[in-house]
């Protein structure tokens, strides 16, 4: 009997989710107790394995006390075992999973993926270009409010927290992806977003505007970074208004930037290149050549994607340029991971992207641009490693250097083990595409299987 026949063959009484017990574990999302509750009502390992697209082993190890914490495996398991969502406090999708959007999301939810983005591209515009936005009219995108409650009267030392969280945070988000971070982040925002309402001077609330706004952005980062779009959006477009309000014109390029890179994700590259241009007009204000920078060598892996080399050529030359002038030493928190490390990455993304879509000779450049990113990043950085590590395995297949590509494969798959991040899949995905056209050669063939199963 397949998984299919065993999915099919299972049925659960829906008096099982009503028992005190088994109500208690839903609401506490604890995956474990569910899962023995199952086995004790007569429903095996195999059967929940089917009935919620997990292999066996998974949930051998949950049984055995392994916690579930990402959205996206919760909602998995509601949907294959017909949990009634509410009872895991799923019940409102994207408002129970981010927090922090506004009533009218579940309406949001139904729109077309193009229109949200040119909704937050006008929103982008309004804030970038000076508009009040605060008040009322932002209600859309703020954050629920929550329940921990915050200092009647701030001070600077309460910011300080706020800014050390993010910091610590963001670290976790580098190394392990947003699926390990994200909860936390949240839970952090929604006590941070109260302090808003908090007394205390005027250059203390200011700084706080920044504050939440880099801490909204990272919230963003990371809802992204599991494939949460519409929760990224809410979180982007808040922290906008923030590092507005707090006059903060390099946050406010950073933010723009990030909400870039999820269309370019999304593989619309012309509405990431708006959002690019407008980053610029904050980072160019700003006088910040760091955060012109950034933007410059992302307006290039757009125009990559368009095919258009001489203008991605073009940028990637200003990026250099403007890299060379920052002053890294003095550079904000928010931009100080592109670093030189970064910069080569970048290099070898578009110059990858190029090959891909446009002139395969491009490989000669992304190549040694790659290696010298994938020997610079470290353990701190497992992401940014394991998408180069990708695009260098990339480019030797495309060069027809099939077993050297197939073996830097082998070590991003290494890489990405450890990573709870929707984006890996997708990143991989060209390389998984080349080696299965190559599958005549053995160790691509083996490749392209291990990365088949690894992403099933």
């Amino acid at each position: 009997m397949n998984a299919n026949e065993d999915a099919k063959q299972s049925r659960i009484n829906p008096q099982v989710w009503e028992a005190r017990e088994m109500r208690d574990a839903l609401a506490n999302r604890n995956i474990s107790e569910v899962y023995r509750q199952l086995r004790m009502h007569g429903i095996s390992q195999r059967q929940i394995a089917a009935m919620t697209g997990q292999s066996q082993s998974e949930v051998s190890e949950i049984l055995k006390g392994r916690q579930v914490m990402a959205y996206d495996v919760l909602s998995r398991i509601a949907k294959g075992l017909r949990i009634p969502r509410g009872y895991m406090g799923l019940a409102y999708d994207e408002a129970t999973r981010s927090q922090v959007v506004g009533d009218g999301d579940e309406q949001q939810a139904e729109e077309d993926e193009s229109v949200k983005r040119r909704k937050f591209l006008a929103h982008a515009a309004q804030v970038t270009m000076g508009a009040a936005v605060f008040g009322p009219a932002s209600t859309a995108w703020a954050s629920s409010p929550g329940r921990t409650p915050a200092p009647g009267r701030i001070g600077m030392t309460d910011v300080r927290q706020v800014e050390a969280a993010t910091r610590a945070l963001r670290a976790l988000d580098y190394q392990y992806g947003g699926g390990f971070c994200r909860d936390a982040v949240v839970a952090q925002l929604s006590w941070g977003q109260q302090m808003l309402q908090a007394s205390g001077s005027e250059k203390v609330k200011s700084r706080l505007y920044v504050a939440l706004a880099d801490l909204h952005s990272l919230a963003g980062w990371t809802s992204f970074d599991i494939d949460l779009v519409d929760s990224a959006r809410n979180h982007f477009a808040q922290a906008l208004e923030l590092a507005k309000e707090g006059d903060n014109h390099p946050l406010v390029a950073n933010i723009l930037y990030r909400m870039g890179r999820v269309y370019l994700h999304q593989d619309a590259p012309n509405d990431a290149l708006k959002l690019f241009q407008l980053g610029q007009l904050a980072a160019q204000e700003s006088g910040s050549e760091l955060a012109v920078a950034v933007l410059c060598a992302n307006e290039a892996w757009a125009y990559a994607m368009m095919g258009n080399a001489d203008q991605a050529m073009k940028l990637l030359g200003r990026t250099r340029d403007e890299f060379q002038r920052a002053d890294l030493a003095n550079a904000e928190s928010w931009v100080r991971f592109f670093d030189e490390t970064d910069v080569h990455a970048m290099i070898g993304t578009v110059h990858t992207t190029l090959a891909q879509h446009a002139d395969p000779s491009h490989t000669r450049y992304a190549i040694p641009a790659l290696r010298r990113a994938t020997d610079a990043y470290g353990e701190d950085m497992a992401r940014s490693k394991t998408f180069s590590l990708s695009m260098l395995a990339t480019n030797h297949m495309l060069e027809g250097d099939i077993d050297h590509g197939a073996k830097i494969g082998g070590k991003a798959l290494d890489c990405a083990e450890g990573l709870k991040s929707a984006r890996v899949k997708k990143r991989m995905e060209p390389l998984r595409q080349e080696a299965l056209r190559r599958s005549n050669n053995s160790d691509a063939r083996e490749l392209a299987e291990r990365m088949t199963e690894f992403f099933a």
